[in-house]
């Protein structure tokens, strides 16, 4: 079962349940997936590596927004923001712990060669590939550059 399809089930579940943030949740995913299918230049599929993309995009904005909702002491929206991006994550691959991001980050840099900190344009390109959904881009970027500056 795809991406889309679970998502498709969790709607329903969520409409028996009368989970209302989890059913807005949910349809706000739905939404940015049709989207996607229907999009200029699309195919009329959606494969589960742009839902991944998609969904860590959605993840990554609840944050954010939490961030600046919190900053403005509406901790009721930040709240709800948060609540949205912890569903968002259920369908996401298991993160990376720091362990584990440093264990795959230094497979990356031995396999390509790097050894300093002006490669790691190269690192960051396999890496955010290799390693998109399990990890975010800010976790990323700065365990490569400690890497790279040992």
């Amino acid at each position: 079962m795809n991406i889309f399809d679970k998502i498709s089930d969790g709607i329903k579940e969520a409409m028996k349940a009368k989970d209302q943030v989890r059913l807005d949740t949910l349809r706000a995913i739905k939404k940015e997936f049709i989207e996607a299918k229907t999009a200029k230049g699309a195919d009329g599929e959606l494969n589960d590596d742009t839902a991944m993309k998609i969904l860590v995009k959605m993840v990554k904005q609840r944050k954010e927004g939490a961030e600046i909702f919190a900053a403005n002491n509406r901790q009721d929206i930040a709240d709800l923001n948060l609540a949205e991006a912890k569903i968002i994550e259920e369908f996401l691959p298991k993160q990376l712990t720091e362990e584990e991001l440093e264990e795959a980050l230094k497979a990356i840099i031995s396999r390509l060669g790097a050894t300093t900190p002006q490669q790691m344009g190269m690192v960051m390109g396999t890496a955010t590939k290799e390693l998109a959904g399990r990890a975010e881009g800010k976790a990323i970027s700065a365990k490569v550059k400690e890497l790279l500056s040992k």
